[in-house]
């Protein structure tokens, strides 16, 4: 099946029940409890600086750990992989001296996610999808780091740009059907990446679905960046982008009001992919697949997502736990607001 027959076979499925994403990879690679030595591989034998916890090398240099847990996700029924690219920019890769490999990461990480849909797809049946992630990159556009400085900034426009082109350019090579701009903390980088996105579209002559997930950072309700979920769809919805969602930072008992202000307002597919629960005091997360399966469940008998998944902390069972959570509840229907001007600062304004 070509690409875009995948993604005409994704429209419609999304109209006919609640589609899955897989959960945390990170969790994932480091249950291998992998050492610096298979980080570096043979292709980073004589590197100066230590690169254990890269997990966006995996794709290089461990391929079969990364097509096995996309696997194990697709086997517990998920419909979509989120390919291994979250720091795969040259903007993150940075930190490492590594920003030479950040395109082939891109490439090399979804085509990994395509072979594991594949051998799933053998065996079920069930078609499977891709999505090549752009993560949030470590630095912001709008926040200055230096706090007796608010106007400092340590990225550009440009810098984000040249990053998110050179990563998205190679996530399109890869194959991935969907792109999601995911855990977006700052609205203008994401907004930049939308920027990205379509000027490669409109180079290439095709486009893909676009997913955008914001993460909401503590109790105030809002993305680092100061919007609330409602002006943060009012900033992005001119991209018409495939769906809006939330993930990572909270669990779902705590994102739960924010998914329903998106769903409320928000004129296209809804997603939520949350922690396994708050961490504990060791960073980790205790919530059972049971439970969060229960409170993610709640979600689609609300009628409040279209597409769930998990983030920090799940694993394959938390995701088959989901998966059966919402098998046969019908998907959110997505509504049609009254036309209205709608802008956005840090809180919406609807005109009356």
């Amino acid at each position: 099946m070509t690409r875009e027959e995948r993604i005409q076979e994704l429209y419609k499925a999304v109209k006919e029940r609640i589609l899955v994403l897989d959960g945390a990879m990170g969790t994932m690679i480091q249950g291998y409890k992998l050492q610096e030595e298979d980080y570096r591989g043979d292709i980073l034998k004589d590197h100066p600086k230590d690169v254990k916890g890269n997990s966006e090398l995996i794709g290089l240099v461990r391929p079969d750990i990364l097509r096995d847990i996309h696997l194990a996700y697709y086997r517990a029924g998920a419909d979509f992989a989120e390919a291994n690219t979250f720091g795969a920019t040259v903007i993150a890769q940075a930190d490492y001296d590594l920003e030479h490999l950040a395109r082939e990461m891109n490439v090399k990480s979804v085509q990994i996610a395509r072979e594991a849909a594949d051998i799933a797809e053998s065996e079920d049946g069930k078609l499977r999808w891709v999505i090549g992630v752009l993560g949030p990159t470590p630095r912001s556009a709008s926040i200055s780091p230096d706090v007796n400085d608010p106007s400092f900034r340590n990225v550009t426009f440009d810098d984000l740009y040249a990053a998110y082109k050179d990563a998205a350019e190679g996530l399109i090579e890869g194959g991935a059907d969907v792109i999601m701009i995911e855990t977006v903390f700052d609205t203008l980088n994401a907004k930049v990446a939308l920027y990205v996105l379509q000027d490669i579209f409109d180079a290439q002559g095709f486009e893909l679905p676009v997913m955008i997930s914001g993460t909401i950072t503590d109790a105030a309700g809002r993305i680092l960046s100061g919007q609330t979920p409602e002006a943060f769809w009012y900033s992005v919805r001119h991209a018409k982008p495939f769906s809006i969602g939330l993930n990572c930072a909270l669990g779902a008992e705590q994102l739960r009001q924010y998914v329903e202000e998106l769903s409320r307002v928000a004129d296209t597919n809804v997603s939520a992919h949350p922690n396994a629960g708050l961490p504990n005091e060791f960073g980790e997360y205790d919530q059972s697949a049971e439970y969060m399966a229960e409170l993610v469940g709640e979600f689609a008998e609300a009628g409040l997502v279209n597409i769930v998944g998990g983030c920090c902390g799940t694993t394959p069972e938390h995701i088959k736990a989901i998966a059966d959570a919402v098998a046969g509840v019908p998907p959110r229907e997505i509504p049609h607001p009254e036309t209205k001007m709608r802008l956005s600062g840090l809180e919406p304004f609807v005109h009356a």
